[in-house]
């Protein structure tokens, strides 16, 4: 899928963004591709379909749960900053909270949300209870137990499981 297609689907998705928005998310392909030359952020053979396989993987979320203004969303083990990135996009008024474990993918996260000027998020490379027990939302991301690549996304909201396997066919 070309940009050009990926940008005709996320507004067909979601037609009131606006052109900030727009651009903050054309962005993310000159700056992925970058860091990704630098450290292996997303898998080699995958940073080509970044939009189909990343962006919009992460943008699914908000059609199955919205995000109010005002509310915290917690991503843990946001690896490269996915879900957390595109959403933070999607929903400026949302504040995020990016975790990971490892350093150099909250490097990468940091220099994306600021080249960016997303100022919505925070970045933390340790596990960070203090706003989970605030959160609305909690995005967590897991390798798949197979392979170790593949992520699975569960959601929970104050305690309640929401989505417990989002799979690759969308079921």
């Amino acid at each position: 899928m070309l940009k050009i297609q990926f940008m005709e689907e996320i507004l067909k998705q979601f037609p009131n963004l606006t052109e900030n928005q727009i651009l903050q998310f054309k962005k993310l392909e000159v700056l992925y591709h970058d860091w990704n030359a630098k450290i292996n952020v997303i898998s080699r053979k995958d940073i080509d379909e970044l939009y189909t396989k990343h962006v919009l993987h992460s943008l699914a979320i908000a059609k199955i749960q919205p995000f109010e203004a005002g509310s915290y969303v917690l991503d843990v083990g946001t690896g490269g900053g996915f879900p957390g990135i595109p959403l933070a996009i999607l929903f400026p008024e949302t504040r995020f909270y990016l975790i990971d474990v490892i350093a150099k993918k909250i490097k990468v996260v940091q220099a994306v949300a600021d080249a960016l000027e997303l100022k919505n998020r925070d970045n933390f490379q340790k596990s960070y209870i203090k706003p989970a027990l605030n959160a609305d939302l909690i995005a967590l991301t897991l390798p798949d137990k197979k392979t170790s690549k593949n992520q699975k996304y569960r959601l929970t909201k104050k305690g309640k499981l929401l989505l417990k396997k989002l799979k690759e066919n969308g079921k």
